[in-house]
């Protein structure tokens, strides 16, 4: 698999990475997407390395923090060939329970040293605040994250789902090399101010549910059949009669798969490699056969036509129903 560049500090990972919040799950919190095997994710992670891909995405919350060990114990003896990101930023109770965003500085580096002991490294690669703080100066927390790299225990910052004011103080504090935010082809909302921000910051770009939680591989079922604690039951997309109204996306990405001889998942992704070479998206997987799919998705080269046909028939904002709840959508910073 071939290589990208995030950032201009020197960042190097394979074309697609690998998102692995689905792959855990604890007593506080059920398994977001269905039932976890720890077995087949550990299996699924050595794969993924076997087939090139080096970039690995995890957080503190996940789990919480279960997720950040499952990799510490796969990766032993196998850090030299990864690329490892991380995410904090929330405020974790004792019980496991999410309790707001924290973006203290004195938190950040307190909570750093925790995910290194669970991901049983001296170092992190690429380091994210998670969701800002909006009572925190963006410049205090980028301060403290800085400091990390300077001890050594951080390579790489990154924010995620940050706007484009956020970028521009944060930048001006200690180079980012990557923005994580939701993109893909039926979630399109950091085209415009917040992707022209990032490039001209030379930021590079870490799209998140690149296959819209599942729905763009053309498996997924209306919200109804899922059973209660899995996410996509409360997906406003995934509600009956906006499930139905998004097929048209599906049918647009199948019109393209079969040129190719490819599935949509594969469609989405090229799709999504094709907005730049900046663009390193992490769809996230459990098990070793979606995985094994998703990386043939480097070597399909999508024509002027196809990108045309995905442009016309999938125009931005025609998703129907909305990304997240009011709740939600407070913690992004638009």
């Amino acid at each position: 698999m071939h290589k990208r560049k995030l950032g201009t500090q020197g960042l190097e990972v394979s074309a697609l990475g690998l998102g692995t919040m689905g792959m855990s799950a604890s007593d506080s919190a059920p398994a977001i997407y269905g039932d976890v095997d720890p077995d087949e994710a550990r299996r699924t992670l050595h794969r993924a390395i076997e087939l090139g891909v080096n970039f690995f995405d995890t957080a503190e919350v996940y789990g919480p923090f279960t997720n950040e060990e499952l990799l510490g114990r796969a990766f032993a003896g196998k850090r030299d060939q990864i690329i490892l990101a991380t995410k904090f930023g929330f405020q974790i109770t004792a019980d496991g329970a999410i309790a707001g965003v924290n973006g203290k500085p004195e938190h950040a580096l307190e909570v750093l040293d925790a995910s290194l002991a669970r991901l049983r490294t001296s170092y992190i690669d690429l380091w994210y605040l998670h969701r800002l703080d909006k009572n925190i100066p963006i410049e205090d927390t980028v301060g403290a994250m800085a400091r990390a790299v300077t001890m050594g225990k951080v390579r790489y910052l990154g924010l995620s789902e940050v706007g484009a004011k956020t970028l521009e103080r944060a930048a001006a504090v200690h180079p980012i090399s990557a923005l994580q935010s939701e993109y893909s082809v039926w979630e399109r909302n950091i085209e415009g101010n917040v992707l022209d921000t990032a490039r001209r910051l030379k930021i590079g770009i870490v799209p998140f549910c690149p296959l819209g939680r599942g729905f763009l591989s053309g498996t997924a079922k209306p919200a109804e059949e899922y059973p209660s604690g899995d996410y996509r039951r409360e997906d406003f997309r995934y509600q009956p009669a906006n499930f139905l109204a998004n097929q048209h996306i599906l049918a647009t990405l199948r019109s393209v798969a079969a040129r190719h001889a490819a599935t949509t998942a594969q469609i989405a992704l090229a799709w999504l490699l094709h907005q730049g070479t900046d663009v390193v998206p992490i769809p996230g997987t459990k098990r070793q056969r979606y995985l094994e799919e998703n990386s043939i998705a480097t070597e399909i080269k999508l024509s002027a036509g196809d990108l045309g046909e995905l442009a016309l028939k999938i125009p931005s904002g025609s998703t129907a129903g909305a990304r997240y709840g009011e709740e939600m959508m407070a913690s992004v910073d638009r």
